[in-house]
């Protein structure tokens, strides 16, 4: 059981994995193109993992390029039941600060023509997103990040804007007023998608800077929030190498049978080339 697979999504400043011994390089071709970059395959405390830079080991994939299903198709692909995503965000509330890390549990998606289905083309399904990450995996990121040190906030709500433009001072303070706690460019389609894919998924916000609706800190910049993110970069990869050894050996949340009630589309009806691509999210439905 301890030879499932872990997937880990490395966002901004965190382009690789401290203590991940790689075993191998995958390209993964999937239907819906090219994923951002090669996953590392390899072990980490003693697991299986597969780590994947989100904009790509260079950096050079913004949010809005970013082929969301490409990404998390190839964790299915290489077997990934768990996918620990990390990701640099603003904060809106004044005690969540700059260095902090919030572990949010629900999102608000302001994003505009961003895929975030595999569904469609003859195959419809609808999955629960109530609450949107997986709770366990959560909590195991907050007590990892609580163990190595961090400033931990655990739950909120992850407001995901489309960029790649920081925000307006009035969309920030409107943003604020929503009870929005961080504000980001990409977890969103992430944690829909893992979730149609019935991979459990949980996101570390690591705080860059206040948003631009603080009247006495400057207003965010990528120099200003470089910096922070350096100082992040080694404390995000503690709290992924704690977090991966906390991971058990069996799932026992909804998420693993996300998809169980969720398709409508009668089986016959199904287009053959659209049973083939998604084979490895759906075929154990559609063979019933």
């Amino acid at each position: 059981m301890a030879d499932r697979m872990v997937g880990i999504i490395g966002g901004s400043g965190l382009y690789d994995m401290d203590g991940l011994e790689v075993l191998r390089e995958e390209r993964i071709q999937t239907p819906f193109g090219d994923p951002s970059d090669r996953y590392l395959v390899g072990r980490l405390e003693g697991r299986p993992v597969a780590f994947l830079a989100r904009h790509g080991r260079k950096h050079s994939v913004m949010p809005s390029e970013l082929n969301f299903r490409a990404n998390i198709y190839g964790f299915k692909v290489l077997g990934a039941e768990w996918i620990l995503s990390a990701s640099a965000v603003g904060s809106m509330k004044q005690e969540v600060k700059p260095l902090d890390i919030l572990i949010p549990d629900q999102f608000f998606d302001r994003t505009y023509g961003r895929i975030g289905t595999f569904f469609g083309n003859g195959l419809i399904a609808h999955v629960s997103m109530a609450d949107p990450t997986c709770r366990a995996l959560g909590d195991i990121l907050y007590l990892a990040g609580r163990q190595v040190g961090a400033t931990m906030h655990k739950g909120g709500t992850y407001l995901c804007i489309e960029g790649p433009q920081f925000s307006t001072r009035a969309e920030s303070r409107i943003y604020r007023s929503w009870g929005a706690d961080v504000i980001g460019m990409t977890n969103v389609q992430e944690a829909k998608l893992a979730r149609e894919a019935e991979i459990c998924y949980a996101t570390m916000a690591l705080v860059t800077d206040y948003d631009v609706w603080h009247e006495t800190e400057e207003d965010v910049s990528v120099e200003s929030v470089v910096a922070i993110l350096r100082q992040n970069a080694a404390t995000a990869r503690a709290i992924l190498r704690a977090a991966v050894a906390k991971i058990p050996g069996e799932r026992t949340c909804a998420c693993a049978h996300a998809l169980r009630d969720a398709i409508i589309t009668s089986r016959e009806s199904v287009p053959e080339n659209v049973k083939r691509d998604l084979e490895p999210i759906v075929g154990k439905y559609l063979r019933a």
